[in-house]
Order: C-alpha cells, then structure tokens, then sequence
C-alpha cells in the first residue's frame, strides 16, 4: 500500500527522499504559521531560527506537495529520515489532501503531515505568535547548520510562488526580512 507524505515547508522544494508521485494541492482547515523555533536546522539553541508549522483554522487552505511513496523499502527510507529531520515536530497526523479547490472528495486520504504543536510539555522549541515585525528580526539573526534562516524563508516563498500561492503571512514576512536587511546591509559607494 502506498504511503503519502504532505510538506507544506522545506519539503516542497527538497524532499530528501525517493518518492513515485508528486502532487501540487492543498489540505483544509489549516493554515501555515512561522511559530515553530529550529535549534537543529535554521537556528540555535541560542538563537533559536522560525520554520513553519500548521495551525487549526477553520475555512483556510495550505498549499503544497504531496508524494507518494510506494515501495516497502523507499517508505521505510524516508519514515526514518523525516523522523530525524522532523524530529522537533511533536505531532503527525493523516489529513484528505485536494488538488481541486472546486471538489468536494479529496484526492488522497490518509495524507501524513508533520505538526508542532503549541503544547510546551511536547514541544519545547515553540515559540508562538508574534508580530510580523518580531518574527522577521528572529528569522534575519538566525543562523544553524542548514543555513541562515532567511534562506528558508526565501525559498519557501519562492517554492510557493512556483505553486501559484501566494500566502500572506510568508510574503509579508519576507517583504519584513527583505526591508530589515536592506537596512542593515552596508550600500556600496
């Protein structure tokens, strides 16, 4: 039986593991929120970096990328890898996944998604809602073995925007990055 993997960060545009399909949709009554903190990836445990996690919100899409892997051993492969790479989300959970906003049955059930949740006894790296403003200045000072912050930010935009989505709260948050740096950045004379 096939196994279905839904990113709606990272993921989209590096899966990290073999995969038969790959399928550009959404799953609904979630949004996508810069609240979960990276000590392992985009940050520090110092300076912890801003990545994406899902948050309940009733009417909303997130856009993004399912695969399908089928084959026994390319599902073990990649349970094992997202278990390490996704191992500072505290949840999973099996969502419909729908390529057609006009459609009313999913066109993969059973969907698994990673989640960080907000529940601090779980996920010690949550960080929660802030204003645009305090996540931009996070996300600009982060920097961890994957890379500074702001490229995960960047690509992700960038990933979106090759979708067609245009999420909100991701561009005004690299809008926000985009003026801080701007800012700070030495002009050239």
């Amino acid at each position: 039986m096939a196994m279905w993997v839904f990113g709606y960060g990272s993921l989209i545009w590096k899966a990290g593991f073999n995969y038969d399909e790959r399928l550009v949709g959404f799953i609904k009554g979630y949004r996508r929120v810069f609240y979960q903190g990276s000590t392992d990836h985009r940050g520090t445990p110092e300076y912890p970096g801003r990545t994406v996690t899902l948050e309940p919100a009733g009417g909303e899409f997130c856009w993004g990328a399912a695969y399908k892997i089928s084959k026994k051993e390319d599902q073990e492969v990649a349970v094992t890898y997202l278990e390490v790479r996704e191992k500072q989300y505290d949840q999973k959970a099996y969502v419909d996944f729908f390529t057609d906003p006009a459609a009313t049955a999913p066109a993969v059930s059973g969907v698994m998604v990673y989640i960080a949740s907000p529940d601090k006894n779980h996920n010690v790296n949550y960080l929660g809602p802030a204003s645009t403003g305090e996540i931009a200045k996070q996300i600009v000072k982060a920097e961890g073995p994957s890379g500074p912050n702001r490229d995960y930010l960047f690509q992700l935009e960038k990933a979106l925007l090759q979708l067609g989505c245009k999420d909100k709260h991701v561009i005004d948050l690299a809008t926000e990055v985009r003026r801080i740096l701007a800012e700070t950045e030495p002009t050239s004379a």
